[in-house]
């Protein structure tokens, strides 16, 4: 699987417009199995990179909407207040013999592990957000759990019309405790989309953590 690096540079926001977000240092993000397309509309910088720390002052004073595209169980474990919500991907429900073999395959060696659904492409992905955002020069930032399904969504809605993108460097993962003022859900942003066995393991080490700190 091919890896590339985005390699990207962001200024104070009173220097330069904020179109030029995120950060004063350069900063790189590995980027994993996403379109060329995708890549190129960052690395251009059509698509702007906004890392999760310059994200509230991108949604306060640069006048983005926060899109969400993660799936429905991610964002009930933890969203940004007020942000918008289009899943990308949906859970699938197809029961055919095929499919179920393959749904068998996915629980046995990744849904145990991470939780995760097995999922299909939302077909009415435009669609859903074209309905929410319908003025197509509106600035949305795109965001997810590790940056790479947003990647995609904004590829599919930069050639639909939307050319006011933000693309949330690294996903919610990489948010830190007071990135986004206003969080709801049971969990902290950074770990919702871990689930399965390993989401156990995490809880395990924060406690020992925890514990070490104590003592």
């Amino acid at each position: 699987m091919e890896i590339q690096l985005i390699r990207f540079h962001a200024f104070p926001l009173k220097q330069l417009p904020i179109s030029t977000y995120p950060h004063h240092r350069t900063t790189t993000v590995k980027v994993h199995a996403v379109s060329g397309s995708a890549k190129q509309l960052i690395q251009s910088g059509t698509v702007v990179a906004i890392l999760p720390k310059d994200a509230a002052a991108a949604i306060n004073d640069g006048g983005y909407k926060l899109l969400d595209i993660r799936p429905e169980w991610e964002r009930e474990k933890s969203r940004v207040s007020g942000s918008m919500h289009v899943p990308l991907f949906v859970q699938d429900m197809d029961n055919s013999p095929l499919t179920l073999l393959k749904k068998w395959v996915h629980f046995g060696y990744i849904g145990l592990w991470t939780g995760q659904n097995f999922t299909m492409m939302n077909p009415d992905f435009v669609d859903q957000v074209e309905k929410m955002v319908p003025d197509k020069t509106t600035k949305v930032l795109v965001a997810c759990g590790e940056g790479l399904r947003s990647m995609m969504a904004t590829s599919k809605l930069y050639k639909n019309g939307y050319k006011n993108l933000g693309w949330l460097a690294g996903g919610f993962n990489r948010a830190v405790e007071g990135d986004f003022p206003e969080v709801e859900g049971p969990e902290k942003l950074q770990y919702a989309t871990i689930g399965g066995a390993s989401y156990f393991f995490l809880k395990l080490l924060i406690l020992l953590q925890a514990v070490g700190k104590n003592d």
